[in-house]
């Protein structure tokens, strides 16, 4: 379980973060939400420990959050990180190898993947004469291959149309079925609602209100 207790990031004199604490269960979606400048993103950042927290604690089943391994953690980022040039099969292949997994077990899994998450195209085409949307599921997979215990998912469903969000949220739901933690952040409040079984309002950096599905 990923415990978060009174997180706070201040930048200067500004607080980004103030006093944040919640819950996520394996085989949970806690949706995080909230207008532009909220706090989301900081958020991620901290959990991820690519910012370090003023204040506060972020533990994984007891244990110090920092100690989780790369092969346990997904991220998808808010500012996406293709390379153009490499191929389909090349760029989720050295993002599975990232996380600790050998090209071969990448290899026996692609298809299903490309197929649940329906790209266009062939596993050889260059991610440059991808679509956008095809773009932004290559990366989603990529984030998502290795079967993470723990993913964070930075505005998974921006720019995706509702064909691409539909597959997406089923995507997310099968990881949770699968027993992962997932957190995510999104503007559209109808996909927020449809997954997740807890919610987090950020306002001006602090929780305004958690509401937990029935």
């Amino acid at each position: 379980m990923l415990t978060v207790t009174g997180l706070t990031k201040r930048f200067g004199s500004a607080t980004a973060v103030h006093d944040v604490s919640f819950t996520i269960q394996p085989g949970e979606i806690l949706g995080l939400i909230g207008q532009n400048g909220a706090g989301k993103t900081t958020t991620f950042r901290m959990l991820l420990n690519l910012l370090q927290a003023d204040h506060g604690n972020m533990t994984w089943n007891d244990q110090p959050l920092s100690l989780l391994s790369r092969e346990t953690i997904g991220y998808l980022p808010e500012e996406r990180g293709l390379y153009p040039k490499m191929t389909v099969v090349d760029q989720i292949c050295f993002f599975g190898e990232l996380h600790g997994m050998k090209r071969a077990a990448v290899m026996a899994v692609l298809d299903q993947w490309l197929d649940q998450f329906q790209v266009k195209g062939k596993p050889t085409d260059l991610v440059k004469d991808l679509s956008k949307g095809n773009q932004q599921k290559v990366q989603l997979i990529a984030a998502m291959i290795h079967n993470p215990q723990f993913i964070i998912l930075d505005e998974p469903f921006s720019g995706l149309d509702p064909v691409n969000a539909g597959l997406l949220e089923a995507g997310i739901r099968r990881l949770r079925d699968a027993g992962s933690a997932i957190i995510y952040s999104s503007h559209d409040m109808g996909n927020v609602e449809a997954i997740s079984d807890k919610l987090v309002m950020l306002k001006n950096g602090e929780v305004d209100f958690i509401r937990c599905s029935q």
